[in-house]
């Protein structure tokens, strides 16, 4: 099997651990494979793809869309490395508020599966890091929406230093002031 899947704390979000074959020539890995990941609880159909790169101390997020351009995705960082972070926003769920986090790299190729439900947000620890990531649905400006990444409720233990974040992302209300999942 090209991957080992690891389930979190939260009901969902899986981390996906690619096998990577390494010879002097460097390295191959099967970054997707639908049927396999079916397999393992991530039977969706990715819609778009995005690159980002950030220098080191920018925090994007908490992102999520509403339904229905809810999205799922598929996060991992090609160069460099982050603090990952997805939040639990599904009204009714046992683990609501809660967040789960992982450090993705070019050096472990790790991913990191975040269902439909979930806010998702990263800080860059490495000097600059790109990251890719597929979604279940297409960017929809109207669907857009956030929540403030230093949340109190929430209470994510981000890295310390410099938070480098967009107009926007500052802007973001707080989890008990947001239309979420139910």
């Amino acid at each position: 099997m090209p991957f080992r899947f690891i389930k979190t704390d939260l009901e969902g979000v899986i981390i996906v651990e690619p096998v990577v074959f390494r010879d002097e020539r460097g390295f191959f890995l099967e970054s997707y494979k639908k049927s396999e990941f079916a397999k393992n609880g991530i039977d969706c159909d990715f819609r778009q793809d995005n690159h980002s790169r950030s220098i080191k101390g920018t925090l994007r997020g908490l992102h999520y869309q509403l339904n229905p351009a809810a999205q799922g995705k598929l996060v991992r960082a090609v160069s460099g490395e982050i603090f990952d972070v997805a939040v639990d926003i599904r009204l009714g769920s046992k683990t609501f508020g809660k967040w789960v986090s992982v450090v993705l790299s070019q050096e472990n190729m790790n991913m990191l599966y975040i269902p439909e439900g979930f806010a998702h947000g990263f800080y860059t620890l490495s000097n600059e890091a790109e990251v890719l990531y597929k979604a279940t649905n297409e960017y929809s400006p109207e669907n857009d929406r956030g929540i403030r990444w230093n949340d109190p409720e929430i209470a994510i233990k981000w890295p310390e230093g410099k938070h480098i974040l967009s107009e926007k992302d500052g802007r973001h209300p707080y989890l008990k002031d947001v239309r979420v999942f139910s």
